[in-house]
C-alpha cells in the first residue's frame, strides 16, 4: 500500500530542494565560464540578487529561475533538482543564430554538448567570420557538404565524412552549396557551445 507523505515531510522535501538551488546555479554558471556580471547582463537580474541566490541567502522563485534557465539553456527541472520522470528524451527547442539552426541533442550543462546543425545555403547567409576558443570540436556531415576553414586553409567536407580540429585555430564553417542546406552532427566543448550557439 503506498505511503502518503505527511505535510511535515513535504515541507522538509521542498526546503531541501530549494536549498540545493544555489549550488546548482553556481555550478551551471561556472561550467559555462560566465561571471555574475555576464549572467546579470543576459538575464536582467542584478549581480547582488544572483550572488544571494547562489549563496542561499535569497529564496528562488519562478521570476528568477525562468530567465536563468534560459541563459544557461537548461530545463527548469535541472536547476531545481526535480526528481527524474523516467523519460530519457531531450526536450529542448531548436536555437537559431546567424541563419544556422542548432538542435540540441544533449541536456545543458554537459562537459561536451551535441547538436545537429542545419547550415543554410550560401545565398541565405554569408560565410561566418573566423572564431577561436579553447577545446576541440568534432563534426560529422549528415547531408550536403560544408566548407571548413581552419586558419588560411579551407577544406570541403562531404556527407559521410568527419572532421576534428583544435579550436584554438581560427575557424569557420558554411554550407558548400548555393542551393542546398547542409546538416551536421557537432560535438562542442562548453566554450564552443557558448560561442557558436549562443552568441548573436
Amino acid at each position: 500500500m503506498p505511503i502518503t507523505p505527511t505535510e511535515d515531510q513535504l515541507v522538509h522535501d521542498t526546503e531541501a530542494v530549494l536549498g540545493s538551488v544555489g549550488p546548482r546555479l553556481r555550478d551551471a554558471r561556472r561550467a559555462r565560464r560566465m561571471t555574475l556580471a555576464d549572467v546579470a547582463e543576459r538575464s536582467g537580474i542584478s549581480i547582488s540578487t544572483l550572488s544571494r541566490l547562489e549563496g542561499g541567502q535569497r529564496r528562488p522563485n519562478l521570476d528568477l529561475l525562468l530567465p536563468l534557465a534560459h541563459v544557461y539553456r537548461v530545463a527548469l527541472d535541472d536547476l531545481v533538482g526535480a526528481p527524474p520522470t523516467g523519460d530519457p528524451r531531450v526536450h529542448v527547442k531548436p536555437i537559431r543564430n546567424n541563419g544556422t539552426t542548432f538542435v540540441p541533442l544533449t541536456r545543458g550543462g554537459a562537459p561536451v554538448e551535441a547538436f545537429k546543425m542545419v547550415l543554410p545555403p550560401l545565398r541565405i547567409a554569408p560565410k561566418p567570420s573566423l572564431r577561436r576558443h579553447g577545446g576541440y570540436e568534432w563534426l560529422y556531415v549528415l547531408t550536403g557538404a560544408i566548407d571548413l576553414t581552419l586558419g588560411t586553409a579551407t577544406t570541403r567536407v562531404s556527407a559521410g565524412e568527419a572532421a576534428e580540429f583544435d579550436t584554438r585555430i581560427p575557424h569557420a564553417l558554411s554550407s558548400a552549396a548555393h542551393d542546398a542546406a547542409a546538416e551536421v552532427l557537432a560535438l562542442f566543448s562548453t566554450g564552443g557551445e557558448q560561442l557558436h550557439v549562443r552568441q548573436c
